[in-house]
């Protein structure tokens, strides 16, 4: 009976974050840390062609995009230019989509002109090929730095916000759920757990 009222506390604990433990297929750190690409990779600058957006314009949001890490978006309102509020970058996302999704919702949310905004600057690691497994560069450096290698641990992970969190011993995957929604994040989810 007392492992089972825990068991209620935690997951209401968990509800009162905003989040919901989703371990629908989370996948161990050994296959985690052989999917995810090295921290520390190179960054490569991908530039989306837009008839609105001029060369010099370009070439300034590249610079700007240069010391960002991966996996990132910059949006921008093309009736209005890039030297507005409107113009955003979203960075350390746990793929190039989720991080075009949160470039264009901040982007359409602040944009003053008819046309929606586009994504003009793609941050992805140097040699990026698909896989069926990523994480930020934050999250890829706390899986190999601070998981661990011993005992229960879990990741969860933020589509919407590229939050992550961590947890360890009984209860890990409902503690990295928390974490992760500390920073405001509704969509956590375990990802990795051991």
């Amino acid at each position: 009976m007392a492992m089972r009222m825990q068991g209620l506390a935690v997951g209401l604990l968990v509800m009162a974050a905003g989040a919901a433990v989703a371990m629908a297929e989370p996948i161990g750190s050994a296959e985690a840390r052989k999917a995810v690409w090295p921290a520390k990779t190179g960054l490569a600058i991908v530039m989306r062609d837009h008839p609105k957006l001029a060369a010099d314009q370009a070439a300034l949001l590249a610079t700007v995009a240069s010391g960002q890490p991966y996996y990132g978006a910059i949006a921008f309102s093309p009736d209005e230019g890039i030297m507005v509020e409107a113009t955003v970058a979203a960075v350390n996302h746990h793929s190039v989509e989720a991080a075009e999704a949160a470039a264009l919702r901040d982007c359409d949310a602040k944009r003053k002109g008819d046309e929606g905004c586009a994504v003009a600057v793609v941050l992805r690691p140097d040699g990026w090929e698909a896989r069926p497994f990523q994480l930020s560069q934050a999250a890829t450096e706390a899986l190999r730095k601070e998981y661990g290698r011993t005992g229960p641990r879990a990741m969860a992970v933020s589509d919407a916000t590229g939050a992550y969190g961590l947890g360890a011993g009984e209860g890990a995957a409902e503690v990295a759920v928390i974490a992760c929604a500390t920073a405001g994040a509704t969509d956590c989810k375990v990802v990795v757990a051991d």
